[in-house]
């Protein structure tokens, strides 16, 4: 299968500076054509940028600060994320939102730094790519208040419920499904979910070197790579009842257009 976009890909991660260029040469083998890079931090967005600049046409990057690292917040950061979204080769701003699984950062500090981020892009006119896992309640009511001042967004990683997906899709945002959809116990529900995702607003992603698909071949190491991306194809077509070369056309028509990939 050939064309499909990696909508989120950490590969600023150290987990692939011993190879990272095999990497590369893997994904496009296993008919990959871009890879947009996760950045997550200051220091991740700034190295997703070099990749893209090293990639240019295959590879493109996001620039944003993940909630575990809300803290860090600053008008100093804001100076520098704005700065990076003026780089062509970064197409999104983001990872940004909201995480109470792990708590890292005070909830108080994430949703000050996602508020934050929401306002950036809504001044440049950029997508959102955002994360979202235990805190749907203060997430959706956040986004609710901006969303009529914000371009494209995605919920990128999405495992929650058919209700939180509703709230989503009533908002007009994209959908980024990952390997979760390839565990036959903790993404079943995913699974089912996933059929109520538009044609219009599904996008897929590995989010590596993190979310293995189950069904891919085990290794002694369960770094995921974008290589792996056909995994998540295949578990959505069975999943929506159609065929890979359709999910792959959606998504990476979806992808080409929310990201300006085209230009």
């Amino acid at each position: 299968m050939q064309g499909l976009i990696d909508i989120g890909a950490n590969l600023a991660h150290d987990s692939f500076d011993r190879d990272r260029e095999a990497v590369l040469q893997r994904a496009w083998d296993a008919g990959l054509e871009a890879i947009v890079i996760t950045g997550s931090s200051r220091d991740s967005a700034r190295r997703a940028r070099e990749l893209a600049h090293a990639h240019p046409g295959k590879l493109f990057a996001t620039a944003g600060l993940h909630p575990h690292h809300a803290t860090d917040w600053s008008s100093t950061l804001a100076d520098d994320f704005r700065a990076l979204a003026q780089d062509p080769a970064v197409v999104s701003l983001g990872e940004c939102g909201l995480d109470y699984n792990r708590n890292y950062s005070p909830h108080e500090a994430q949703r000050s730094a996602f508020v934050a981020q929401l306002e950036l892009a809504t001044d440049l006119k950029k997508p959102l790519f955002l994360h979202q896992r235990d805190a749907h309640a203060d997430f959706i009511a956040i986004l609710r208040e901006h969303r009529p001042r914000l371009g494209d967004v995605c919920v990128h990683c999405f495992t929650d419920t058919r209700a939180a997906l509703d709230d989503y899709l009533a908002l007009d945002c994209h959908i980024g499904i990952t390997g979760w959809i390839c565990d036959d116990r903790r993404g079943r529900a995913l699974f089912e979910t996933s059929r109520a995702i538009p044609d219009d607003r599904l996008m897929i992603e590995t989010d590596a070197p993190y979310l293995l698909p189950r069904t891919a071949p085990k290794k002694s190491e369960r770094r995921n790579e974008p290589m792996y991306l056909p995994y998540v194809v295949h578990a959505l077509a069975q999943a929506r009842r159609t065929t890979e070369a359709h999910v792959g056309q959606i998504t990476s028509a979806n992808a080409r257009r929310f990201f300006r990939l085209e230009n």
